[in-house]
């Protein structure tokens, strides 16, 4: 039975290894950041769950295997959240070919985000509801 747990364990150990490195790889061949972001993320969670796992499996005591559930759970909720924040800071810095993008869902958002940014600028009537607003200064004195 250890026999089969140790191979088990040595073909994850392999499995996230190769995963891993492919993600280097990827850091370091891909041409625009959201293709870095991509190889930043994906196989490198799914190189470490492995890699985690054959842990799991030589070492199954209560400790060991909470200690991995947790470094599983905050990997999986962080590398997300840190690779959609790269994405749009990319996106809106401009630093995204718009020639490798299928569909650019954000064009509009963006384009409609920056016109209201512009048309708030350009008039020189301040937006109710602002500190310069007359009307809001005398409701907060009162």
């Amino acid at each position: 039975m250890t026999e089969i747990r140790d191979l088990i364990s040595a073909l994850l150990l392999v499995v996230g290894s190769i995963m891993s490195l492919s993600a280097a790889i990827g850091l370091l061949r891909f041409p625009d950041v959201l293709s870095r972001m991509h190889a930043a993320t994906k196989p490198q969670v799914f190189g470490l769950m492995c890699v985690l796992l054959a842990i799991a499996l030589q070492f199954p005591g209560w400790a060991t295997i909470s200690t991995l559930v947790v470094v599983i759970l905050f990997q999986m909720l962080t590398a997300p959240v840190s690779a959609h924040m790269v994405g749009r800071a990319a996106y809106r810095t401009k630093y995204v070919r718009r020639d490798t993008l299928l569909v650019d869902e954000l064009a509009g958002a963006i384009a409609k985000a920056e016109r209201r940014q512009d048309d708030d600028s350009a008039s020189p009537t301040p937006r109710p509801g602002t500190p310069s607003d007359p009307k809001r200064e005398d409701h907060e004195s009162s």
